[in-house]
């Protein structure tokens, strides 16, 4: 940021500190005014403006709004062809004096007519007509013979060497920060290694979202920086010679508007992006501090970084752009006052006609502030279910088991069930047959499950020894035996499907059936033996 900030003033420093003492007054970047007005009346509105030499502000003029165009127009081509006149004669003088012409003050330069000096002329400086050409006439005088001066063999040579110089400095300084732009890029390419640990997980994948935002913010500075030392070192050159100063007032009446949108614009989106690099660096910094994590809390606190980080930066993208175009609104010279006065009326009306989304905010603000569920997490709601899959202040989106991505409004949500906040339950329920020894089958149920508690694959995904419960009903397949399995978040359903697989293959071991479902019929055969057909056949 420092070589940016000084490539940009070195540029106009080189053009400034080496520039002659006749040179001081260019204006590198004239103050352009529109005409202003003075009085309220649409018909008689009294307006002024400037009277321009080689793009150089002379003096101010004005006149009531339906005359001033030609107004300005005649004294500025009054003034072009005298000018003309006196930069081809051999003359170093130059005549500039006021004369009465009915009791009103007039201008004459080398005996030609310039303008006449009305009392609305006056009216800007505060003083009376006569004292108002007089200041006009010393100030016409001066900047007539420096314009001549200025087109002389010497000063032009002078200002060509300004001028290459100030080039050199363009490229050397746009050579220096592409240098610096490279350098930081060959940095920026450097391995990171992987880890293991589920904080060092979050941690690195927050710096990468954080190293790639500020590589984008970076990335347009120094473009802007660029376009900085190549747009102003020419602007500044064209102010040094008479000739193209003018291009300077051209150029910048023409790219005014569009610049100050174009900074506008930029300005938001660097913002933007370097605020979701804040967003991340404060994330990636409280994790790694462990103000935050536990062994328990780890992968709940994975779901929660990106819940939180994907929200904030919503909210911080709707102020930013709001900001922005306020701001645009501000450059383009539209008083915002009074919008945002009938801004606050709109939205009044628009909150009462729009109060569904209302409620969904707020309860979509509740959701996240109380962790009721996060990204990642399997959630159920009312008939429907799956994985979260978008969540933010309006609307949460799952994926259920069959692939189908269900929307639900959060004002709709009152009564969720999280399958998987901070830890996981693999709930078996395991049929055996009531002919197998019930104490045979419990104790091999428990083998079963601390051998896999024990296995390094699975341990991990384990968070407690499991338990078996006993005999929890009596069924029309068997004994149903239960078994507590706790997990972490949403292993349970990968932890219960190897258990069941180690524990067929145990049971086919030991010799003991898993039941099907059984059905006992009775058939009373006395009705049948006394039935008239049997004893017609006795």
């Amino acid at each position: 940021m420092r070589l940016q900030f000084l490539a940009i003033v070195g540029s106009i420093a080189v053009a400034v500190v080496s520039a002659p003492k006749t040179t001081a007054q260019i204006p590198f970047f004239p103050n352009l005014q529109t005409p202003s007005s003075v009085s309220n009346d649409a018909d008689h509105r009294i307006v002024s403006g400037w009277i321009y030499l080689d793009g150089r502000r002379l003096f101010q003029i004005a006149a009531s709004r339906n005359n001033f165009p030609e107004r300005l127009r005649n004294i500025q081509q009054n003034l072009q062809e005298i000018s003309q006149d006196y930069f081809r004669s051999s003359a170093q003088a130059v005549k500039v004096e006021v004369r009465t012409v009915k009791e009103l003050p007039v201008i004459y330069v080398n005996d030609r007519y310039l303008m006449t000096i009305t009392a609305l002329d006056a009216g800007l400086r505060q003083v009376d007509e006569e004292t108002s050409a007089n200041q006009i006439t010393s100030a016409l005088q001066e900047d007539l013979q420096q314009a001549k001066r200025e087109r002389e063999t010497e000063f032009l040579i002078q200002q060509g060497i300004i001028a290459a110089a100030s080039g050199l400095a363009m490229i050397v300084l746009s050579w220096g920060v592409r240098r610096w732009q490279r350098r930081l890029k060959y940095e920026s390419l450097k391995p990171i290694f992987p880890t293991t640990s589920a904080d060092k997980k979050i941690t690195t994948q927050l710096n990468q979202q954080q190293d790639k935002h500020l590589k984008e913010v970076k990335r347009r500075l120094f473009q802007l920086s660029q376009a900085g030392i190549w747009g102003s070192g020419t602007f500044i050159i064209l102010g040094l010679f008479p000739y193209t100063r003018s291009l300077q007032v051209a150029i910048l009446s023409a790219a005014q508007i569009p610049l100050r949108l174009g900074v506008v614009i930029l300005g938001t989106y660097v913002v933007v992006r370097f605020s979701y690099a804040l967003i991340d660096r404060f994330t990636s910094t409280l994790i790694s501090s462990g103000a935050l994590l536990t062994p328990e809390s780890s992968e709940r606190l994975q779901l929660r970084v990106s819940t939180f980080s994907g929200v904030t930066k919503s909210i911080t993208t709707l102020i930013c752009v709001g900001v922005g175009i306020l701001l645009a609104l501000v450059a383009l010279g539209i008083d915002i006052v009074p919008l945002l006065a009938g801004a606050g009326l709109v939205g009044v009306a628009i909150s009462l006609a729009s109060q569904n989304l209302i409620k969904d905010a707020i309860n979509g603000f509740l959701i996240i502030l109380e962790d009721q569920y996060a990204l990642g997490d399997v959630i159920n709601v009312g008939d429907v279910g799956g994985l979260v899959e978008n969540l933010n202040l309006r609307m949460t989106q799952v994926r259920d088991g069959e692939g189908r991505l269900i929307t639900i409004p959060n004002s709709e949500i009152k009564i969720v069930a999280n399958l998987s906040s901070r830890w996981s339950r693999a709930d078996l329920t395991i049929p055996v047959s009531y002919q197998a020894d019930i104490d045979v089958v419990l104790k091999l149920i428990e083998t079963i499950a601390l051998e896999m508690d024990a296995d390094p694959q699975w341990q991990n995904q384990i968070v407690e020894t499991p338990k078996v419960l006993g005999i929890d009903h009596f069924g029309d397949r068997g004994l149903i035996i239960r078994v507590w399995i706790k997990t972490q978040p949403l292993k349970q359903w990968d932890v219960a499907r190897e258990y069941r697989r180690r524990l067929k293959v145990a049971f086919d071991q030991a010799g003991i059936d898993i039941p099907v479902p059984q059905q006992a019929i009775w058939v009373n055969d006395a009705q049948f033996l006394n039935t008239p057909m049997n004893d017609k056949a006795n």
